[in-house]
């Protein structure tokens, strides 16, 4: 192998590493989760993005699987009031709702930056909000696959006023998922354009 292949990879693992660490970091803080009774704004998507648009499809689906593993945990250890409910109807399809889907999000986010073909403000800015709508829609189609029919679910549909499964959605994603996707998108397009200009 060549030396400017061995440089490159250990460059990129270096780089990936990083993101991991700042992923486990806010995964265990509050840095991570702004929660609100049962509603989390998910700023650790922020660093799945990231390293998905400089780093590739690859790392992305490798940081959305560290991203996922963080939210199952949180479950797990009664970290997140919504989660540990999850957990105790369902080991199994919790494990479904919180790591599959950030892993096809991350790697989704890097496919969507390279087919945009060009290194600007406006990709960046693209493949953050393509990455934070990825994360909502692929968690709450999961979650409404596996918990619709459980009473714990039917009862915040019904303290939210509603029994349709899609004015559920709109209604439990609510301002919080447009903050989070605003957020993603402004952090991510920032914080990629500088990174860039600091690679360069």
């Amino acid at each position: 192998m060549k030396k400017e292949n061995i440089n490159g990879n250990v460059l990129w693992l270096t780089k990936l590493s990083v993101l991991l660490a700042i992923i486990i970091v806010m995964g265990f803080t509050p840095i991570g989760y702004l929660k609100f009774g049962i509603v989390e704004i998910t700023l650790i998507t922020v660093p799945v993005i990231i390293g998905a648009i400089l780093l590739g499809e690859k790392a992305g689906a490798i940081l959305g699987l560290a991203f996922g593993l963080t939210s199952f945990l949180q479950a797990a250890f009664g970290m997140s009031a919504f989660g540990t409910v999850i957990m105790g109807i369902s080991p199994l399809y919790c494990f479904l709702t919180c790591v599959p889907t950030r892993v096809l999000m991350g790697f989704l986010t890097g496919i969507i930056f390279k087919a945009l073909k060009k290194d600007n403000t406006l990709t960046f800015a693209v493949s953050g909000l393509s990455g934070a709508l990825f994360n909502t829609l692929f968690f709450m189609t999961t979650l409404i696959l596996c918990y619709w029919n459980t009473d714990y679910i039917r009862g915040i549909a019904k303290a939210l006023g509603t029994t349709n499964i899609f004015t559920f959605v709109v209604a439990f994603v609510g301002i919080n998922g447009l903050i989070e996707a605003l957020c993603c998108t402004v952090l991510s397009a920032a914080l990629c354009k500088a990174l860039k200009s600091i690679n360069r």
